[in-house]
């Protein structure tokens, strides 16, 4: 199925199978894995390696990276993470990409920004996607503390790292990947000036996190508070569309 054309009319070819694990994860997985045959096998120690067996395949699915239908929308931008919308607010874009940083490519706007919180417990995926096409700009990592991700400090104060891209437009959107409790690592699989499909996997975060979405001037959020969200496939925003969208939880 990886790279077929897929379509609203039924052109295409989908079977259900079960997702690959990220190699960032296999190794992870066969140590504890490894670790449970011996205290089974190797000491008959059921009581500890039923547990860690059960742990290594948490693991496994932990790190699962399902294949996504990306919209091929050139308005669109794409959700770069699963997981819970949390906060939809206006706030000033990160510093860090916004101030000339030296190279010759363009910061964000200054100025109040929609921000778009989406938080990724312990069981969402945490492959990250790209939420546009284009040239990745900037690569920023900056280094924190681990403080609960549900909350709005978590943007200025936990470890994190803030991706800028390009369009050939010139449109620019950017993201910041949010460290929480329990996540320690924030793994980039880009640097400035790659070149990146909308969709395309561009990091991961291990073990419950945080990603922000700045959208630019002029657009506002497509999904709702409350509303679960798919990297790659759910449209946070379309580009120039501002209106006001209602939900009722139930």
């Amino acid at each position: 199925m990886a790279g077929e054309l897929l379509d609203n009319q039924g052109r295409g070819d989908v079977r259900w199978s079960l997702p690959q694990v990220h190699p960032e994860g296999r190794k992870y997985g066969v140590i504890a894995t490894l670790v449970s045959l011996f205290f089974l096998l190797g000491l008959d120690w059921e009581l500890v390696g039923w547990p860690l067996l059960i742990l290594s395949a948490g693991i496994f699915a932990f790190f699962r990276d399902p294949e996504r239908v990306v919209p091929q929308n050139d308005n669109a931008i794409l959700s770069p993470a699963d997981g819970l919308v949390t906060m939809i607010a206006e706030v000033d874009a990160p510093r860090e990409l916004v101030v000339d940083d030296g190279s010759e490519a363009r910061g964000l706007d200054a100025g109040p920004v929609t921000r778009i919180s989406i938080f990724m417990s312990v069981f969402d995926v945490h492959i990250n996607r790209a939420p546009i096409g284009g040239i990745v700009r900037r690569v920023v990592y900056i280094p924190g503390s681990f403080v609960d991700a549900g909350l709005d400090k978590a943007s200025e104060e936990n470890e994190r790292q803030h991706i800028l891209i390009e369009r050939t437009d010139g449109i620019r959107i950017g993201f910041t990947q949010i460290a929480g409790l329990v996540a320690r690592r924030i793994v980039p699989f880009v640097k400035p000036g790659d070149t990146v499909g909308a969709g395309q996997r561009i990091g991961l975060i291990r073990f419950g996190s945080r990603v922000d979405v700045y959208l630019p001037a002029g657009t506002g959020s497509s999904v709702l508070l409350g509303q679960r969200v798919i990297a790659g496939e759910t449209s946070l925003a379309v580009l120039g569309t501002q209106r006001l969208l209602e939900g009722v939880s139930q």
